[in-house]
């Protein structure tokens, strides 16, 4: 049995950049931290032959034909089982659609365990390229390449996504000053609503491909944003950081018409006047968690406990994807 868990993440910058459609032509940029949440995926070798999948769905298959699931279908084809005789059990800390990456999470946990079941070493850069090629490649989903990369590697990460969709991961550099500030005074508040990132992402993902000069523009602004934040957190600068996030959070709301709605708006005004430096819905966007960067957090915490919000406290994750049992 192989137990594998991949850490979920939060963007701090630059979000957006890190699809294909944007990066192949432009380059991509964001900062990317692993949080101390994770997705777990279970892989044994069953008494009797089939591929079982446990997830939130059963499964018991004979053939890989069958497989309903994209992604469990694709990484067992892609490890070329000669006979499939698989049992495959997932769970997570945090529900799927809620904009912490746990699409990427999960295909880069699952990846890790059918290849340590194999006796098969991976390194992170293997890792999330084999997740993206899967994802990407094989699916076609209109997604970006952060969140089998941070899921990968873990820590506060840089990436930089290059036109020849090789990707380069460089350490955060900050304080531990920095990073304890960080951990005490980024919030995390779920929404209640959950959504499919790929619906907002395939605008964004068509209308880069069609050379939208509005789009564009954005995308542009947001990556210098990203780089912005990397260096006023490199700084010491968090509040300056937290300024950042807002304005990220207003050019990121002009992407698309389902980015937010009068709900979402009412919260982020609610934890600006209570606490709140700036903020930003975490992923895609139309749901999932509010993140704020506070320089009052008991104040915001009160505030949102007021409106509703449910808190999900976090640390961060320094080891990426890992076997964390084998025997």
């Amino acid at each position: 049995m192989i137990i594998a868990r991949s850490p979920l993440r939060i963007t701090l910058g630059g979000g957006g950049t890190d699809l294909p459609s944007y990066f192949r032509e432009y380059g991509g940029f964001l900062v990317a931290a692993a949080i101390d949440k994770y997705v777990y995926v279970t892989v044994m070798r069953p008494f009797t032959p089939g591929i079982y999948l446990k997830y939130s769905q059963l499964e018991n298959v004979d053939q890989l034909r069958d497989v309903k699931h994209p992604i469990m279908r694709e990484a067992i084809e892609m490890l070329e089982f000669k006979t499939p005789q698989v049992e495959i059990t997932t769970l997570a800390d945090i529900p799927a659609s809620t904009g912490l990456g746990s699409s990427g999470s999960f295909t880069t946990a699952l990846l890790k365990a059918l290849y340590s079941h194999r006796r098969r070493h991976l390194n992170q850069d293997e890792l999330a390229a084999l997740a993206c090629h899967i994802e990407i490649d094989r699916l076609r989903e209109p997604i970006g390449k952060q969140d089998q990369y941070i899921a990968a590697f873990g820590g506060i990460t840089c990436f930089t996504f290059h036109h020849d969709d090789t990707v380069t991961a460089a350490p955060l550099k900050i304080s531990m000053g920095t990073l304890f500030d960080l951990e005490d005074n980024l919030l995390l508040f779920f929404t209640g609503f959950s959504r499919s990132a790929s619906s907002i992402l395939k605008d964004q993902n068509t209308r880069t491909q069609q050379s939208d000069g509005e789009m564009l523009k954005n995308l542009h602004y947001v990556k210098q944003l990203g780089i912005r934040s990397k260096e006023a957190l490199e700084a010491g600068d968090v509040t300056g950081f937290g300024e950042l996030m807002h304005e990220h959070w207003e050019h990121k709301k002009r992407r698309s018409g389902g980015m937010s709605n009068l709900k979402i708006d009412d919260w982020y005004g609610l934890a600006l006047k209570n606490g709140a430096v700036g903020g930003k819905l975490v992923g895609a966007g139309g749901g999932g968690f509010l993140m704020f960067y506070a320089r009052d957090r008991n104040r915001l915490r009160h505030a949102m406990a007021s409106a509703g919000l449910e808190e999900v406290r976090f640390r961060f994750d320094f080891e990426g994807t890992k076997v964390v049992l084998s025997s």
